[in-house]
């Protein structure tokens, strides 16, 4: 699909200048290139669709991050060439003809990131992103989401030892802020407002602070009279509770849209989801692979792709009532549990999933979230 209409050369300067974030080169990728190399580039964008072109830098279609979700969770492989992803039929604009009102039109109806734009030719030239074709005067607006976030903050973290024998993991800084108040930025960007805290450890440090602090959110917590593992809090909401609702652990830290994730999570009719987030696994030893005792195959530091859980789910209001009350059970066990009886959904992310559980990791997170 194409538009295209008259419009002055100021018009088209002001579109094509300054306001474009990101290079050209960046968004775009060879066709024969493999979904593993459009999944970096997505990561080291900003935008969540990237332009597939061939080998004389004519557009071939482009390929969101949604779409790449979907490819992975029908079994496919990420070695596979990016072209047997992409939408071979994007809507597109022309460089000598732009029409930015229909441009606009476009972006609000049918809800899309980015529109290449092509010359005669279908060579790419150039891309409209909706910040672009909007720029300061129109942004998105967010509307408040009701569904409650469910921020796991029990735990000793032990793996941050000796660092929380003084401070609760939850109040870790990052930067000038607890790692907790970075997670409810991060929710609250996309609308949500509502937050409840289950509380063991240290607890009266998290209440003083959460009390102290003036949030513009809404805030309630329960206490554990007893550690109830990664799960077993989440009875003491039942009823406090009755709208989809999302849980986090208190060192998981994602960027990434929640009101999408939400979405996907209705969409599959689901009882829980789980965000993964892609990783590549590098083993750094050869891999001998047996067959009747003898060696079948030897693999030199091989790479596996998995999907990592981040420990951030969406769940159903029922669901809570597959944990017994006041009796410890960790996420994992209610997770078997309800894929014996329910069906349970994953909601794949390729980058922006910061996990400050382990010193290392910590360090990383700090290295890239604490100037922000």
């Amino acid at each position: 699909m194409h538009v295209s209409a008259h419009q002055t050369r100021q018009e088209k300067q002001d579109i094509m200048g300054p306001t474009m974030k990101t290079p050209l080169h960046d968004l775009t990728i060879q066709e024969n290139l493999s979904i593993k190399d459009a999944l970096q580039k997505l990561d080291q964008t900003a935008e969540r669709t990237i332009l597939v072109m061939d080998q004389h830098q004519q557009l071939i279609g482009t390929v969101s991050d949604g779409d790449i979700r979907r490819y992975i969770l029908r079994g496919n492989s990420l070695c596979n060439p990016v072209s047997s992803v992409c939408n071979t039929n994007p809507i597109v604009v022309f460089d000598d003809n732009l029409d930015m009102e229909q441009v606009k039109k476009i972006f609000l109806d049918k809800k899309i990131e980015l529109i290449p734009v092509i010359d005669a030719n279908r060579h790419i030239v150039n891309y409209i992103t909706w910040s672009m074709a909007f720029a300061d005067h129109h942004k998105r607006s967010v509307d408040s989401v009701t569904s409650p976030v469910i921020i796991m903050a029990g735990g000793k973290g032990a793996r941050l030892d000796p660092f929380t024998r003084i401070l609760p993991k939850p109040l870790i800084p990052i930067g000038n802020k607890p790692v907790i108040e970075v997670i409810m930025e991060k929710f609250h960007q996309h609308g949500f407002y509502r937050f409840f805290y289950t509380l063991n450890y240290k607890k009266e440090y998290l209440k003083l602070f959460l009390k102290e602090s003036s949030f513009p959110y809404s805030i309630e917590w329960v206490d554990e009279d007893r550690f109830l593992g990664t799960a077993g809090g989440l009875a003491l909401l039942k009823n406090k509770i009755d709208d989809t609702f999302f849980v986090t652990n208190c060192d998981s830290i994602l960027e990434t849209d929640f009101l999408k994730v939400l979405e996907w999570h209705k969409e599959h009719h689901a009882a829980m989801t789980i965000v993964g987030c892609y990783n590549e696994i590098k083993i750094q030893f050869g891999v001998l692979e047996l067959s009747n005792s003898h060696l079948k195959r030897m693999s030199e530091k091989p790479v596996h792709d998995v999907i990592i859980n981040t420990g951030v789910y969406i769940m159903e209001p029922h669901v809570v009532s597959y944990i017994p009350d006041g009796e410890p059970m960790d996420m994992n066990v209610l997770i078997d549990l309800l894929i014996k009886r329910e069906k349970v959904a994953v909601y794949p992310i390729y980058g922006g999933w910061f996990d400050i559980g382990q010193w290392e990791e910590y360090k990383n997170t700090v290295d890239k979230l604490g100037a922000s």
